[in-house]
């Protein structure tokens, strides 16, 4: 008995490696303070800081700034915002891009990981969400989850996970994550672009126009058109059963 607990030991590592080491991840974002560290308080102070460190080497500063958004996606630490914010005004047009890269790339490890490593725990994770969105994603996976990018309805993680616990295609996810998240991250980056001269003054933006109807309006409208393939496929099922239910005449 005892010779076989290592084994067993082994056996659980081997399956649950990667939600330990995302959950360790997050808990040591957490205790090193990076939540801290990312405030609009600590950002506005060394912004000038930051904007000479990008100009003395792009490469090296958008490289940089490509992994820790993949890291900020694949381990769902909540940043994303400011760093897609701060990279515009750092950046920015080409942050677009980096954001574009690095958010479909982190969500991408998601998914593999959820469909692969640890599928019983990320259906656990995605809760009350799951038979909701596996309802959806069972009629037009593509148009649903692109919907789901365009109109953040549900959290960006979850949206990583469902798909995978379903039969889409990993082409498909790609696909269908970098363009549904372009529009918000272009909006989001020329929003940052004007953040540009606050942060280098040193004062902390107003975030309010963010929620403002002129943000989320067009992107509310992107995704109902989005929509459109689910739900002409659900009407047209509908009809298609009642036809088949229809009493014969003759």
């Amino acid at each position: 008995m005892a010779s076989r607990m290592p084994i067993r030991v082994m056996v659980l590592l081997k399956r649950q490696w990667l939600p330990v080491m995302l959950v360790t991840g997050l808990c040591l974002f957490i205790v090193l303070g990076g939540h801290r560290i990312l405030s609009w308080q600590s950002i506005a102070l060394h912004y000038g800081a930051l904007t000479t460190a990008t100009e003395a080497n792009l490469p090296l500063a958008a490289l940089v700034f490509f992994g820790v958004y993949v890291i900020a996606v694949a381990f769902s630490l909540p940043i994303a915002l400011p760093l897609t914010l701060t990279g515009g005004a750092l950046f920015g047009w080409l942050a677009a891009l980096l954001v574009l890269g690095g958010a479909t790339a982190g969500a991408t490890v998601v998914f593999i990981a959820a469909r692969t490593v640890f599928a019983d725990l990320a259906r656990a994770r995605a809760g009350p969400f799951l038979s909701r969105l596996e309802d959806g994603f069972s009629r037009n996976a593509f148009s649903y989850l692109l919907a789901l990018r365009l109109i953040p309805a549900a959290p960006f993680w979850v949206v990583n996970i469902v798909p995978a616990l379903t039969r889409m295609t990993l082409g498909s996810f790609v696909l269908a994550t970098f363009i549904g998240i372009a529009p918000g991250t272009v909006v989001f980056v020329a929003v940052g672009r004007g953040f540009d001269h606050i942060l280098g003054a040193g004062r902390v933006p107003d975030l309010a126009v963010l929620g403002s109807p002129e943000i989320f309006g067009p992107l509310v409208a992107l995704g109902v058109l989005a929509l459109l393939p689910v739900a002409w496929q659900h009407i047209r099922n509908t009809r298609q059963k009642g036809q088949h239910n229809a009493p014969d005449r003759h």
